[in-house]
């Protein structure tokens, strides 16, 4: 790289790290909460991921969610196995990913409780799908903690279930999040 190209290249990270500073923070959790329920008159099944990665940049509303199948645990090692080998295929599509961006104008600065939604997409067992989700965000003390609950259609994303089960499991999943962000240090 020749020293003009890293000059530009310097310039554009450092005026990207005061617009975050002057404009903006980034807020993060490691520890994000994302669980979901799937509901028919033969079985329920459960299960909760208590290590989905969150980052927030409250600068322009970009919102990043990574979560990493093999962390959802359910009551039945069983339900877990069949999980991660038969449906969600995790070897091959080991993360839940979404990325987008929170549509309303929210004052950081001021706690207070508001309905916001972001515009993305979420890519699951290697499909990607525009979603709009809504939900809620709390900012207080410093912090913020978005919920959500929303539906993943499995045929969106292409998961099948074998005839041999097709009556246990819903066709659409019921998704629950919640996430404590906070400044990320620097």
């Amino acid at each position: 790289m020749d020293t003009k190209t890293f000059k530009i290249m310097l310039a554009l990270m450092i005026s990207q790290l005061l617009a975050i500073t002057c404009y903006g923070q980034l807020y993060m959790t490691k520890a994000g909460e994302t669980s979901f329920f799937s509901e028919t008159p033969l079985e329920n099944i459960a299960a909760v991921n208590k290590q989905v990665l969150v980052m927030l940049n409250t600068a322009n509303g970009e919102i990043a969610i990574k979560i990493q199948q093999r962390n959802f645990h359910f009551p039945n090692k069983l339900m877990e196995e069949h999980f991660n080998e038969n449906y969600m295929e995790t070897e091959q599509y080991p993360a839940a990913v979404f990325t987008g961006k929170i549509k309303e104008a929210v004052d950081y600065s001021k706690d207070g409780i508001y309905p916001v939604h972001a515009d993305g997409s979420l890519d699951m067992h290697g499909v990607k799908q525009n979603r709009s989700i809504k939900g809620q965000m709390l900012i207080s003390g410093g912090q913020i903690t978005l919920t959500s609950d929303f539906e993943v259609k499995l045929a969106d994303h292409k998961i099948e279930v074998p005839t041999l089960v097709i009556a246990k499991i819903a066709e659409a999943i019921a998704v629950k999040n919640k996430f404590v962000l906070v400044p990320k240090k620097t």
